[in-house]
């Protein structure tokens, strides 16, 4: 870590963010003296750093997904110059995860670089002169530090109990590596920090938010995907108290649209960027994702999810993989992905009843069943059946959405994910990155 946050600048996207959300210049964007910027920033500098922010949360994400959804056996990831996608994810014969490579390094460094920017802008309203209200300066504490602490989420996604660093704010002098158990805290902590921000910022933000947060451009709205964030965090946790607590004051709503929440955009604006996710259908082995065979022939008759897994006109084989299905939740090259949304949360609220109150949970099974064209659950009401069922709609209300793999590992089921080859290997975490020097 020590490296790369001494090789971090501040790269930001500087025309077209998206469609209707302009990111100014910087006079030297690419290496901004920050000593000088910190002195006393402008309201622009800050609003600059926000865009930039958001723009950065898209950095290298899709191998972020393809980590989540190649390991966790929701598809394969076929690229015919690069064999890691198949051996290393799947652990082909004595493959392993290296701490060196792209697949690591990439999102790695990238979800740190916006941890970085955050702390930034943090800092920069602790120093401005600039005319910024208090409520305004709470703000942007609340949006940056509910951002800050969604990257760090990520990364510890991928590292598990080999933990990460949360303390970042002197390059200098980093904190130490925190387990995972320690890391959740410290991000509960951090979004309950910016739930307190938000909840004393008033009516407005002093900046834009992209068009990701449609329906959540204010401080007490945004609190909202804060909330549902803490939510995720606490079923992380085991705490289903506290996923209630949260999804109170969330957008959580069983009779709202299950699509409602928080995104990633993409447009063809400017110097915007395409969805990474998105391959045309029929790929070739040079650049395709299939779904995993297990998803379709595990599916229930009639279930409408399955068009996310798309007919190909001839299957598709690479190192021994062999797929007929092309992966197709993300039908454009400008369609969104979701970071939180309303389906995921219909189904924490059924996690966090499925224990103390079944029929309530039942309840939510039912809103994702009857919205998949499915007929409402006729299971056992045992805390075990309903698990099942819950983590059955899970795999494919939120395929390829990064949570299969999360789901079976804090559950210790990844045993039961399916091998594709003999001697393949389910990796339970990434290893800490070589350039780290801890």
């Amino acid at each position: 870590m020590k490296n790369i946050f001494k090789k971090i600048v501040l790269v930001f996207f500087v025309t077209s963010l998206i469609a209707s959300c302009e990111v100014k210049e910087f006079s030297d964007l690419n290496s901004p003296d920050l000593n000088d910027l910190l002195k006393d920033p402008s309201l622009g500098d800050i609003q600059d750093l926000l865009g930039g922010m958001q723009a950065s949360m898209r950095t290298s994400i899709a191998t972020y997904f393809d980590n989540t959804g190649v390991i966790g056996r929701e598809y394969y990831r076929f690229s015919s110059s690069d064999p890691r996608f198949t051996a290393d994810l799947l652990g082909r014969e004595s493959a392993v995860l290296d701490n060196n490579t792209f697949y690591l390094t990439n999102p790695w460094a990238a979800r740190y670089i916006v941890v970085k920017s955050a702390n930034v802008v943090l800092e920069a309203v602790d120093k401005t002169s600039a005319d910024i209200s208090d409520q305004e300066k709470n703000a942007i504490r609340g949006f940056a530090k509910t951002i800050k602490a969604y990257e760090l989420l990520l990364n510890l996604n991928l590292t598990y109990q080999n933990g990460i660093r949360v303390d970042v704010d002197d390059s200098s002098n980093l904190g130490p590596f925190l387990s995972y158990t320690d890391a959740l805290d410290a991000i509960r902590d951090i979004l309950e920090e910016a739930a307190s921000n938000l909840s004393a910022a008033g009516n407005t933000f002093p900046f834009d938010l992209s068009e990701g947060f449609l329906g959540f451009a204010t401080p007490l709205s945004f609190r909202e995907v804060n909330q549902a964030l803490l939510a995720r965090i606490a079923a992380y946790q085991g705490d289903l108290v506290g996923i209630n607590t949260f999804l109170n004051d969330s957008f959580f709503d069983l009779d709202g649209s299950l699509d409602n929440g928080a995104y990633y955009v993409f447009s063809a604006e400017g110097n915007d960027i395409f969805n990474p996710m998105f391959f045309a259908l029929n790929s070739t082995t040079a650049n395709a994702r299939i779904v995993q065979p297990s998803f379709v022939t595990d599916a229930e008759s009639g279930d409408s999810r399955l068009s996310k897994a798309v007919l190909r006109n001839t299957p598709l084989t690479l190192d021994g993989l062999t797929g007929t299905y092309d992966f197709y939740v993300y039908t454009s090259n400008t369609s969104p992905i979701p970071i939180i949304r309303n389906e995921e949360l219909i189904l924490l609220y059924a996690e966090a009843q499925h224990i103390s109150n079944p029929l309530l949970a039942v309840q939510a099974i039912d809103v994702v069943r009857d919205a998949a064209g499915l007929s409402d659950y006729s299971g056992g009401l045992t805390p075990a059946d309903l698990l099942d069922e819950i983590l059955q709609q899970r795999r494919y209300s939120l395929y390829g959405e990064g949570h299969r793999w999360i789901d079976m590992r804090r559950f210790n089921r990844l045993s039961e994910l399916p091998i594709d080859r003999v001697g393949d290997d389910v990796w339970v975490q990434f290893p800490i990155p070589l350039n780290e020097n801890q």
